[in-house]
């Protein structure tokens, strides 16, 4: 028997997907949860064959980062109405077997949830051919740096306390990432790094400063794990007939 485990928000969906996994043989859905917090408690108590997560405001790429952790052989299908394609890389990273969306059919996410509980990836097309048409801006270390500072709302003079340069040179590579990254100025940069912030590794040390500044801003700030953007070409419309893809392992 496939334990299935649904986490949403929406009792209607719930009831939903009991009533189609009722009909299928091997299938069956051991229980709803939707609190992220309920979730790692029931996950600690033993691990779903599927985990199958409506993609609700609640569920950032961090919280998705930590359900995997909790869920070490679970397997992890996204169930959306849309998604960027930033995220889609990201949860893909992550090890999420499928994406699906809500409006196809019962029988499609019947035959997802079979797919990918037999070891198969299950992506529609669409959305794998968005992350061919996305454009990848790699970034130095340096300059993940400044856009991962920017993101967390630093100003120029702090940036550069953080990065031990001057505020010459801050502004320096900002023109040079407005260029490169292809916006008009610091608030679009900020915003396509908070697209791409990840789970920090570490922490930048602040500089040493008069003791007059030293309440300007905290002793040491997180430092993301930021070395590229993506930047898509057209919003995600999946439409066309899945991508499955057989496990390799």
């Amino acid at each position: 028997m496939t334990r299935t485990l649904l986490f949403s928000d929406e009792p209607i969906l719930a009831r939903g997907l009991e009533s189609v996994l009722a009909s299928v043989d091997g299938f069956q859905l051991t229980g709803v949860c939707s609190h992220t917090a309920r979730l790692k408690e029931i996950l600690d108590g033993g691990e779903p064959d599927i985990l199958l997560i409506d993609l609700t405001s609640d569920v950032t790429f961090s919280i998705l980062s930590e359900l995997k952790k909790a869920s070490v052989n679970a397997k992890i299908v996204l169930w959306v109405h849309s998604i960027s394609t930033e995220l889609a890389l990201q949860a893909m990273a992550l090890g999420v077997r499928g994406i699906l969306r809500k409006t196809l059919p019962s029988e499609l996410l019947i035959k997802c949830l079979q797919r990918v509980n037999e070891g198969e990836f299950w992506f529609e097309k669409a959305l794998t051919d968005s992350f061919l048409s996305a454009k990848r801006i790699a970034l130095t270390k340096r300059e993940g740096q400044l856009v991962s500072l920017l993101s967390q709302g630093l100003k120029n003079k702090e940036i550069a306390s953080m990065l031990l340069i001057s505020e010459g040179t801050v502004k320096v590579y900002l023109s040079r990432l407005f260029q490169k990254v292809g916006v008009k100025d610091r608030f679009e940069l900020a915003l396509y790094g908070l697209k791409n912030l990840t789970t920090g590794h570490g922490t930048l040390e602040k500089a040493p400063t008069a003791p007059s500044d030293r309440t300007s801003m905290p002793e040491s700030l997180p430092l993301q794990d930021l070395r590229a953007l993506f930047l898509e070409k057209s919003s995600l419309r999946m439409s066309t007939p899945p991508t499955r893809l057989r496990n390799a392992s």
